[in-house]
């Protein structure tokens, strides 16, 4: 712990880099159709533009988890800073949609950064009395600005265009670099000397291995993208992701210092929990561009009026996270993230049948969306806890950093999904009218396209509910002796990581 400069200067210094890095992933869902119109992008180039940046994010957070644990993670954190509001300013000035997706990339690497040290610079500075306390907060930070990014950018898209949201998130930037500069200790992310004065060696096969495996899964689940250059393009990516994914496997086992510890996953608590969180990211993560795309592209509403209509998701999740910590103290992480995982099936399942061809009510679909995000807000927490649980005290980080990975893995793959699913079957006019929100406004000989555009995200909804089915069951299968400690030093012990549910969140 790193002592004479108060830790919480620390926190609010860094809240305000979680904030930046969430608004930057969230809020432009709302804005794809205005973007996609104004910048005249193909159908391609819109998915990219939002899977550009998760990709780049999941792939980078095991690799600067990794580099951070070598060349100190103040350094790294402050550079991470640094990119993302270079790459965010790059994003406001784009003048053509590859711009804009190159800028994304760029603020991709500064935003993993950021989520990869955050946590761990909290863990630096704060005392075991106050870190709890800490890193719960920071989960809240980081929740609200992910759950608000949809609002926020809508309404900056309304005020300001597309752009306003870029130009709403540099400043946050610049605040964020010159607050962390000067509120977190140079000792902070240290590295101690190793063994012999020799550091660890870096995982280059692995790295390398995991960003490849990860785009081609990504190819694999955007046809739409693929497709266009080759019919057979998406099998060679699908058959490419089982090959990478093996190698990966293979050259971790043999690593004396692996990106990943797959011994880890040989505990069934663990691959359980990390199966259950996968779940629960696949499913519930594109519901809030799913209703944003259709009631844009059927209903003519506003990049605003859009976000508004999720803003639900956003109480949900925020009401039933609160309460899910004292809640842990009186129930089995089994029982609660069931609970969790049932009322997000039962809000995809109500969210879908509720879609139409025209605009759908928001006293309609309100309370779906709610229970998709308290859904969400209950699992979170004891699902972390199950699996901070299952671990050694000295495996927690590399067991947290996992998990952070496989639910933006999730998040990547809900979005893939999504994107690939919702234009299926459909001509290259009505694609193009789904993505820049004039789909509505196609003349009549195309209204069978609409109706199957409605189809279609009504048939993505309930794959989405089928997966958060899957994921129930997955939780069922917690084992019952992973429970909240029941003594003063166990919750010393295990706390703080609880806390810490929302790691793609920092």
């Amino acid at each position: 712990m790193t002592v004479g400069r108060s830790p919480w200067r620390v926190f609010a210094a860094t809240a305000v880099g979680v904030v930046a890095v969430f608004l930057n992933m969230s809020g432009l869902a709302v804005a794809l159709p205005t973007i996609t119109r104004e910048l005249g992008a193909a159908p391609g180039q819109a998915d990219w533009i939002l899977l550009g940046y998760m990709l780049v994010t999941t792939a980078l957070i095991l690799v600067f988890g990794r580099i951070a644990d070598i060349v100190g993670r103040r350094s790294l954190y402050l550079a991470g800073l640094v990119v993302l509001t270079t790459g965010t300013g790059l994003a406001a000035l784009s003048p053509s949609a590859g711009f804009l997706i190159a800028a994304r990339v760029v603020q991709a690497v500064g935003a993993a950064a950021v989520i990869t040290n955050n946590t761990a610079l909290l863990t630096d500075v704060f005392p075991a009395r106050t870190l709890g306390r800490a890193l719960g907060w920071n989960v809240t930070v980081a929740a609200t600005a992910q759950v608000a990014g949809p609002v926020v950018g809508g309404a900056a898209t309304e005020l300001l265009g597309w752009r306003g949201l870029f130009v709403v998130c540099v400043p946050i930037g610049l605040i964020a670099i010159g607050a962390s500069a000067l509120a977190v200790p140079a000792s902070a992310g240290s590295i101690a000397p190793r063994t012999g004065g020799v550091r660890e060696p870096f995982d280059l096969p692995g790295a390398l291995l995991s960003t490849a495996m990860l785009t081609a899964l990504v190819l694999t689940l955007t046809p739409g993208v693929t497709a266009t250059v080759a019919d057979w393009l998406p099998w060679a990516c699908g058959g490419a992701t089982v090959a990478l994914c093996t190698a990966f496997v293979v050259v971790q086992t043999r690593r004396s210092h692996p990106l990943v510890d797959v011994a880890l996953l040989r505990n069934r608590a663990i691959a359980l929990v990390l199966a259950a969180v996968l779940a629960n990211a696949v499913g519930t993560y594109a519901v809030v561009l799913l209703a944003s795309l259709h009631e844009q592209a059927v209903g003519g509403a506003t990049s605003l009026e859009a976000g508004v209509l999720v803003t639900p998701v956003a109480a949900g999740t925020l009401i039933t996270s609160a309460a899910a910590g004292s809640l842990f103290d009186r129930f089995t992480p089994r029982a609660l993230t069931t609970a969790g995982m049932a009322m997000t099936a039962c809000g995809l399942l109500g969210f879908s049948l509720t879609l139409s061809t025209t605009t759908v009510p928001f006293r309609a679909v309100a309370p779906f969306l709610f229970l998709v995000g308290a859904g969400t807000g209950l699992f979170m927490t004891p699902s972390t806890s199950a699996l901070m649980l299952s671990v050694p005290p000295d495996r927690r980080g590399t067991a947290n950093g996992l998990r952070s990975t496989t639910q933006n893995v999730g998040y990547l793959l809900s979005t893939a999904l999504a994107l690939a699913f919702t234009t299926t079957g459909l001509n290259e006019q009505a694609r193009q009218a789904a993505y820049d929100g004039t789909l509505n406004t196609l003349n009549v000989l195309a209204s069978g396209e609409l109706n199957r555009f409605v189809a279609n995200i009504r048939a993505t909804g309930f794959v989405l509910t089928g997966i958060a089915v899957v994921g129930g069951v997955v939780c069922l299968a917690f084992p019952t002796s992973l429970r909240a400690p029941r003594t003063a030093d166990a919750v010393t012990n295990t706390c703080p990581e609880p806390a810490t549910s929302r790691k793609t969140s920092p």
